[in-house]
């Protein structure tokens, strides 16, 4: 039996349990991060707290622990569930209270977290993803890591209804990010993805690509583009913790490119590849 931790105690997962008056499960008043674990280290988990403390902040939602026992957390629970490559996911909610949208002024949050193995060195969608563009019906705060997320989820049941491993949003033909993922178009070694606004969450792994572009030698231009654009790009792939770096090489029935992972995507893979067996290699020495 997997653990996952709970308010500040690690039990088997069939044993954890959560109020049904708390308003994540009512309201889906909450926040949450996902890290990824590789070599059996956590990557840019740092940077994810971060970000963390953000929605927090946004959401007028109390913290109820420092970040750095969260990546005690975070690491313990990669390390007791035998995690080599995967996911740990964290989340805080508002807590427990009477049914009311607004919020009371005191409240103890909810916080849990649980691990699970995923491929990312060696992922499948590595010799490239299908995507299916949706209009984004969100609301405006797509900055905000926010539990509710029926958006999401709806679009990415969408894609995969249309046999897609993603889905693609679009506000009026412009394109906004995916389903869970930032999406980036190439176009005659140039990279392009949308800049940062509350239209979209900014992915930690968006960020950490723009680094790995820009030593790369790569430009990296930070500009909206349409659907029609994506389409016509010489390549496109998107980025997320949970993926890394992965090429997009159809967007519905339209091959994107030759229908191949791209030169320039494959270049940014393997350098982002590169750069994690580096920071965990030597995170592992050091432990």
């Amino acid at each position: 039996m997997r653990s996952c931790w709970l308010n500040g105690s690690f039990v088997p997962e069939d044993q954890a349990q959560v109020s049904i008056f708390d308003r994540g499960l009512l309201f889906g008043d909450g926040v949450y991060e996902v890290a990824a674990v590789f070599n059996g280290r956590l990557l840019d988990a740092d940077r994810h707290l971060v970000r963390l403390e953000r929605s927090q902040r946004e959401l007028s939602l109390p913290a109820p622990y420092s970040s750095a026992t969260w990546l005690d957390v975070m690491q313990e629970l990669a390390t007791r569930n035998d995690i080599t490559e995967g996911l740990v996911y964290l989340q805080v909610t508002r807590g427990v209270a009477e049914r009311d949208f607004a919020f009371p002024s005191a409240i103890k949050p909810t916080a849990f977290a649980w691990a699970r193995p995923k491929r990312l060195s060696d992922d499948p969608n590595a010799s490239g993803l299908t995507v299916h563009v949706v209009p984004d019906i969100r609301w405006g705060r797509c900055d905000i890591k926010s539990t509710a997320m029926l958006a999401q989820v709806l679009a990415k049941q969408a894609a995969r209804e249309a046999g897609a491993g993603e889905a693609l949003m679009h506000e009026n033909g412009v394109v906004t990010e995916g389903g869970s993922s930032n999406v980036w178009i190439v176009n005659q070694g140039e990279l392009q993805t949308r800049p940062v606004s509350h239209d979209i969450l900014a992915g930690i792994t968006r960020d950490v690509v723009v680094e790995v572009a820009r030593e790369l030698g790569l430009v990296v231009r930070e500009r909206a583009f349409t659907v029609e654009q994506a389409m016509a790009a010489d390549e496109c792939f998107l980025t997320s913790a949970t993926s890394f770096v992965l090429p997009i090489t159809r967007i519905d029935q339209h091959v994107v490119g030759n229908g191949q992972p791209g030169p320039i995507t494959q270049r940014v893979r393997a350098a982002y590849l590169a750069r994690a067996e580096r920071l965990t290699a030597s995170a592992a020495t050091v432990a």
